[in-house]
């Protein structure tokens, strides 16, 4: 296989490759916390320069409750970046359980929002949401269904783009979103603004479907575990693809069937990517923990996602990925970045 990547000098590819991804930047683990132990120092601010040194240029923090998403939005605030407002299908059961029941807590998600529209550190999206049927054990699937639907009104209020969530569901969540009229060009005609599934893990139909409704795909790690999944990424049409890595989760492993894509990648840029790593146990401040992906190892992802279209150059996917990302969210500030 061809490889047409300029390794001149990593600087020269980093500063061309610009990214802008979804990350779990609420989670503990950043912060050295691992299922409520501490296990090492804080290194936010190191991962963070980190990303910055392998060409990450902005991110969207991922709000996956109420809770969630108010630090999401005071992260993005305080770094500059962006979040997501909404209610993850796990935790739907959420709405029931609110001191004043669902009506109370859809009010609350949409009085967070109206408060945070403009300027950096703003809501650009409603999510995450949507169905998750491989964790019924977290949220029965009727009660998903319906705070599903209700976070719907929400994207046609603010005309926002939605950032959707979908496992073991995709014939419920298609059928909901037709219902509520975002079956056509990401419900445009309704108030709403398309949106992205992220972490992608269905077939080859199922995201041209989704594509021909409107909607964007986003690929990570775990959208590549397989040589199917792979199948499908390379059908994904470059003007409707997102890269993301979910970081701390989805990283690329040994295992799956997209490592072997990594081999190709020059060692400058493997080494920006893919930085060396300790156990947290054995932490060493300014280096990245084994087990932990972090936002850094998009470049990997872009790399794959390049080695399944042979014919397009890395940068081209990076700038595809970027200029999809940007219109999407309407992030006009990060055109010229």
């Amino acid at each position: 296989m061809s490889v047409n990547v300029d390794v001149r000098t990593q600087g020269e590819q980093v500063d061309r490759a610009r990214y802008r991804f979804i990350v779990n930047l609420t989670d503990p683990i950043f912060r050295g916390i691992y299922h409520g132990r501490k296990k090492h120092d804080d290194d936010l601010e190191a991962m963070l320069q980190r990303c910055r040194t392998a060409g990450v240029k902005s991110m969207i923090i991922t709000g996956g409750s109420l809770h969630e998403s108010k630090e999401a939005l005071e992260l993005a605030r305080q770094y500059g970046l962006y979040a997501t407002v909404g209610c993850h299908p796990t935790r739907s059961t959420q709405f029931d359980q609110f001191n004043g029941g669902p009506e109370t807590y859809l009010e609350q998600l949409d009085k967070v929002i109206s408060e945070h529209l403009t300027g950096l550190g703003r809501v650009v999206a409603i999510g995450e949401c949507g169905l998750d049927y491989d964790r019924t054990h977290f949220a029965p699937e009727d009660v998903q269904r319906r705070h599903f639907r209700s976070q719907l009104a929400l994207a046609k209020k603010y005309h926002l783009p939605l950032f959707l969530h979908s496992r073991a569901a995709h014939r419920d969540l298609v059928r909901i979103l037709r219902e509520e009229g975002l079956g056509d060009d990401g419900g445009k005609a309704v108030g709403a603004n398309g949106g992205v599934v992220h972490s992608f893990t269905g077939t080859k139909d199922e995201a041209m479907e989704l594509i021909d409704m409107g909607f964007h795909i986003s690929v990570n790690g775990c959208s590549m575990k397989t040589k199917e999944n792979l199948e499908t990424v390379r059908a994904i049409r470059l003007d409707k693809i997102m890269l993301e890595t979910d970081a701390p989760w989805c990283s690329i492993t040994s295992t799956h069937a997209s490592r072997a894509h990594l081999t190709s990648m020059h060692s400058s840029l493997s080494s920006l990517y893919f930085p060396a790593a300790t156990k947290p146990e054995s932490f060493v401040h300014g280096r990245p923990v084994k087990g932990r992906n972090e936002p850094s190892a998009i470049g990997g992802v872009a790399w794959v996602v390049h080695n399944l279209h042979e014919d397009v150059p890395f940068e081209m996917v990076t700038e595809k990925a970027w200029k999809n990302t940007v219109e999407l969210f309407r992030l006009e500030e990060l055109t010229n970045v």
